[in-house]
């Protein structure tokens, strides 16, 4: 390696002015094969700083991004030391990549940010909560709008997304439904078989089955394993063609995303959540019917002769009327959600997770208003 392929300095500091000045000649080439040498040694002479600084970097044959970081690290700590520091000779492509340097080194630096007071913190979060609840009526609103349009206008319905959502969201939901309702019957018959045999009332167990599945386990149930199933689906699968931009695609040739993703899945909700709450209610009396047989030696026609004595028709409408609600709140949020995400695929879990809580804790929420409800008007 010549010479000139190497930086070089050399320091000259005068005493005798006030204050004192010190002057760096840089000469050679500042590139990344040629700072070795002198980083150290300029890092020792900066630490040292006082008075004024000159840097002479007439001399300087080649310069690149490294040399230029160098000559910025070196100017920044001269001046946060307290020095002043002057530039000389440097010739105008050079300065040119030393601004640039020096422009994005200032954007790279970390943002403070000053520590929120407690108060401050649940303001900002109530803040923002009140946004997310203006976005979502808004977003209920878009809905209720093109729902209506649809209604007005049958030829824009679209059928072939709504059966197919009816398959993904319903039929194929048939499994996992009808085996966790069936547990759900036995564990019920199996709780209450040791507290009704002590009293002599085991043909009750039909009373107890029946009336707790019809009425809030079977609908609630299948809500909760619809949420996590197909509402997740809904957010994950919108969020996924928003960063993909799809959705700005779908806007672009003038097919609105309401109607195209939204409301093919809300319909096909309404119509399959009644029907899985109807599923899991015969799965769920008849998993208690078998608990009942093996525990109580109750056989089948008693426990069916006692169930229909014991239930009635308002008992069977309030379980399958709560589903239509909790369809529309599990594809509202779902679908919102999945509108929310931006920037990363890490933003489409985070989304994903947020519509399956939010979608079980509103269901919940409804569910025992409409248990309240239901009291008032001695249902």
């Amino acid at each position: 390696m010549t010479i000139r392929q190497v930086a070089q300095l050399k320091i000259e500091t005068n005493t005798v002015s006030k204050p004192a000045s010190t002057t760096v000649h840089c000469s050679g080439a500042w590139t990344v094969r040629g700072v070795a040498p002198v980083e150290k040694h300029l890092a020792d002479v900066a630490s040292a700083a006082e008075g004024e600084w000159v840097i002479d970097a007439s001399s300087i044959t080649a310069l690149d991004t490294a040399g230029a970081w160098l000559l910025h690290r070196t100017v920044q700590t001269l001046e946060q030391r307290g020095a002043t520091v002057r530039i000389d000779g440097l010739r105008s492509e050079f300065s040119r990549l030393l601004q640039l340097i020096t422009a994005r080194a200032a954007l790279a630096e970390p943002v403070e940010t000053s520590k929120i007071s407690l108060l401050a913190g649940i303001g900002l979060q109530s803040w923002h909560g009140l946004l997310n609840l203006s976005g979502m009526l808004a977003f209920v609103g878009e809905s209720a709008m093109v729902f209506l349009r649809s209604i007005i206008q049958p030829r824009r319905i679209r059928w072939r997304p709504i059966l197919h959502n009816i398959q993904t969201a319903g039929f194929e939901a048939l499994p996992i439904t009808g085996l966790l309702s069936f547990l759900m019957g036995v564990v019920i018959a199996y709780q209450g078989a040791d507290q009704l045999q002590r009293f002599g009332a085991n043909i009750f167990i039909a009373d107890l089955v029946g009336l707790s599945m019809l009425r809030e386990l079977s609908p609630l149930l299948t809500a909760i394993i619809v949420a996590g199933r197909s509402g997740s689906a809904y957010a994950a699968q919108i969020g996924t063609m928003k960063i993909n931009e799809e959705i700005d695609a779908l806007r672009t040739i003038g097919v609105g995303p309401q109607e195209l993703l939204v409301q093919p899945k809300l319909v096909a909700l309404v119509i399959t959540l009644p029907l899985l709450t109807v599923y899991a209610d015969v799965a769920g009396v008849f998993g208690g019917m078998l608990m009942a047989n093996a525990m109580l030696d109750i056989s089948f026609n008693v426990f069916l002769d006692r169930l229909e004595d014991a239930l009635r028709l308002s008992s069977f409408l309030t379980g399958v009327g709560k589903a239509p609600v909790f369809a529309v709140i599990i594809a509202i949020i779902g679908c919102f959600q999945g509108f929310q995400v931006s920037g990363s695929a890490d933003s489409v879990g985070r989304q994903t997770t947020v519509s399956v809580v939010q979608s079980i804790f509103l269901v919940i929420v409804a569910d025992a208003l409409f248990s309240i409800v239901f009291n008032w008007l001695h249902l």
